[in-house]
């Protein structure tokens, strides 16, 4: 009773417009009150639910990503892509899945990610002849897969409720990335050779050249991370520093076009962005203790014990509920919710935490840009200018893309795991 008391006053509170952060906090002081929980409790669990070393690679990692968005990084992903597959049918749509790869690698941030891809893609796109329901699907399932590939915010979040390492969870999400990045595409070419989307003239080799040189910029930095993690000269902490400082050089000495005023400005931006993560991460270790005394966890150990003998069954099952909580919740909100929860059952069913860590991560990114509610995807529907009802019939192929990479990743766990055993990081 006291759980869904809790539940019926945060329900209450978002309709009300309060954010979800406070919606959190206000509903978990309540809980404590109605359940009779002593309130002394109440500033050793806030203070130890955002004490981690791992969470000082989020101002880095948000730093380096917003001045790498501000100094055109993303315009060098672009001009390279579109010269390597531009000129294939549907090369140009699959060239905005690769650059959601890799510029998710720079970018860190999945809101900062939707805004820099849908400013520099959707007007090449709407030239070039695509549909504008084409275009945001595009952009927003590029977006979706891009969670999994480091550094991603979420990733660091996750590593810290799950007491995980982050540097195994970043080379994780490398291959599954990949994996759903390849089933897009293939969808692009049918899609593409259906609809007879446009093609790019073939660029010269000159100008390949010169795109190539212009993108080896960015590029240079998953070199850095795979390389640092696999020699073990950096955790992911000192990752953030190490791109954060790539970054500044890049942008000053470089690319010239950012001045100090910006840089400070983008360093107080994500010192804000920061502490919101942090008072999430602390405001969430209230709900985690009353689940634990109301004993939550046994009651889902007792539901989803029968799916024992089958652990991929669990997975999808959690799955399909961390992309609702996605959907609703946004994407951190769902990590320090829900999954300390099942993440002890899923430990003992022997499913490595590794790969239930990557499977909740790409569900959580799905879930952002699922309608009608997701937060992604509504966000890029802005740069198209579209609404929910005019746009998902074209995205339901997307989607379904989507989830065909996500039960790859759920069925082969060796897709997640290659990397982090070969750099010896997990048994």
């Amino acid at each position: 009773m006291m759980l869904l008391a809790v539940a019926a006053i945060f329900i209450v509170l978002v309709l009300f417009s309060m954010p979800i952060v406070f919606s959190l906090g206000v509903a978990g002081v309540a809980g404590l009150w109605i359940g009779g929980y002593p309130l002394q409790m109440l500033p050793s669990s806030l203070v130890g639910g955002s004490q981690s070393w791992v969470l000082l690679a989020i101002p880095a990692f948000v730093f380096a990503g917003g001045l790498m968005e501000r100094c055109g990084m993303s315009h060098a992903l672009v001009d390279f892509a579109r010269a390597l597959v531009g000129w294939v049918r549907g090369g140009l749509g699959m060239s905005v899945i690769v650059v959601a790869y890799f510029f998710s690698d720079i970018c860190g941030s999945k809101m900062a990610e939707v805004s820099a891809l849908g400013s520099t893609l959707m007007p090449p796109l709407t030239k070039a002849g695509y549909k504008r329901e084409d275009s945001a699907s595009l952009i927003a399932a590029g977006t979706a897969m891009g969670m999994l590939v480091p550094p991603a915010i979420f990733m660091i979040v996750i590593a810290q409720v799950t007491n995980t390492s982050a540097v195994a969870l970043f080379l994780g999400g490398f291959i599954p990335a990949a994996t759903i990045m390849v089933c897009l595409m293939v969808l692009v070419y049918f899609r593409a050779r259906r609809y007879d989307w446009p093609v790019d003239v073939r660029p010269s080799v000159s100008f390949l050249a010169a795109s190539a040189r212009r993108a080896a910029v960015p590029m240079v930095i998953p070199i850095v991370i795979l390389g640092g993690f696999f020699l073990g000269i950096f955790t992911a902490t000192e990752a953030g520093a190490v791109v954060a400082a790539y970054a500044f050089v890049a942008a000053r000495f470089y690319y010239r076009n950012v001045s100090y005023r910006e840089i400070f400005r983008l360093a107080y931006d994500s010192a804000i962005l920061t502490a919101a993560v942090v008072f999430l991460l602390a405001v969430a270790s209230i709900f985690q203790y009353l689940m634990g005394v109301s004993g939550v966890p046994q009651l889902l150990a007792d539901v989803l014990g029968p799916l024992k003998s089958a652990p991929w069954l669990f997975l999808m099952a959690t799955a399909l509920i961390t992309m609702l909580f996605g959907m609703v919740l946004e994407g951190l909100p769902a990590a320090v919710v829900l999954i300390p929860v099942v993440f002890p059952i899923a430990e003992k069913m022997g499913i490595n935490p590794i790969h239930f860590n990557i499977v909740q991560t790409a569900a959580v990114g799905i879930g952002l840009f699922l309608p009608p509610m997701g937060v992604g995807l509504l966000m890029a529907l802005k740069f198209a200018n579209l609404s929910v009802g005019q746009h998902w019939r074209a995205y339901m192929p997307y989607v379904g893309a989507l989830l065909v990479g996500l039960m790859l990743i759920i069925i082969f766990p060796q897709i997640t795991l290659l990397l982090p055993r070969s750099a010896g990081l997990i048994p």
